[in-house]
């Protein structure tokens, strides 16, 4: 009896182990994606938000995730537009596609001054969530069906774009954590 707690012991114990390699591996391979899989990665984040604010209830939680959003839109559109995008410009041959992402970027910026002045109570607010959700999925579908694949044939090295925009990333969130992104 006392082997069979063993080896229930043993698998328990082995498991675990497994489980903390997977998660050590996961956040090693995570460190060094490719700047396609950084970016793709943040438009899922912000999809995700957008549906949790969709669902929200209560000022309050409106206007955390909307912090949230902002937060992570802008950091986003730093790293594209301080790396990523003068990287393709620089080994595409279609400069339309990278000009078209910053003045979408813009356009969802200008949105953004707008909304920060706002309370979750204000009777556009929700409007101009929508609207700024609308543009940011359609800049999303434009980069990930057009500009991230011919990114990817042109003569660039991900990974090192990758963990380029990783730590630029990591450096902006601290950035903007601190400053509290007041909203009004």
């Amino acid at each position: 009896m006392a082997t069979a707690t063993h080896s229930s012991s043993s698998k328990s114990a082995r498991k675990s182990s497994a489980t903390k390699r997977a998660t050590t591996a996961k956040k090693t391979s995570a460190g060094r994606q490719d700047a396609v899989q950084l970016l793709k990665s943040d438009h899922r984040e912000v999809e995700k938000l957008f549906g949790q604010f969709t669902k929200a209830r209560g000022e309050e939680r409106k206007m955390q995730l909307c912090r949230k959003i902002i937060m992570e839109f802008l950091v986003h559109a730093q790293i594209e537009e301080e790396i990523f995008y003068p990287a393709c410009k620089g080994a595409m041959s279609d400069e339309d596609l990278v000009n078209e992402a910053v003045v979408e970027h813009q356009a969802a910026k200008d949105l953004i001054g707008e909304i920060k002045g706002m309370e979750a109570s204000d009777e556009m607010f929700d409007a101009r969530m929508q609207v700024l959700q609308e543009q940011i999925e359609h800049h999303v579908k434009e980069e990930e069906t057009e500009l991230f694949p011919k990114a990817k044939k042109a003569d660039l090295d991900m990974k090192a774009l990758g963990e380029r925009l990783a730590m630029r990333k990591k450096e902006l969130m601290r950035e903007r954590q601190g400053d509290g992104m007041e909203m009004h």
